[in-house]
């Protein structure tokens, strides 16, 4: 949304969700503080992915970005991801 970005990782074989966050995460939103949907918030919310699918085993994954262009916010969360250690 506008305010807000949400991230899942999902094993597509059994329909189940291994981690949730979003810039709502109590982790996420103290760093965050107001820039909760900008870029800067996306970047919190990579790496604060990344950190939690780490300690679910969770090392590869495919990024589906529902459409959204490649740009921005999405793209700032993309490479945190990748930064803290997801492959994809």
């Amino acid at each position: 949304s506008l305010s807000h970005m949400y991230a899942q990782i999902i094993d597509d074989s059994c329909g189940r969700t291994l981690v949730a966050m979003s810039t709502l995460s109590p982790d996420v939103k103290e760093k965050a503080k107001k820039d909760c949907g900008n870029v800067k918030g996306a970047v919190l919310l990579g790496a604060a992915i990344a950190e939690a699918s780490k300690k679910a085993g969770v090392t590869k994954v495919v990024f589906d970005r529902a459409g959204y262009l490649y740009h921005g916010r999405v793209k700032a969360l993309a490479e945190a991801a990748r930064k803290g250690g997801l492959q994809f």
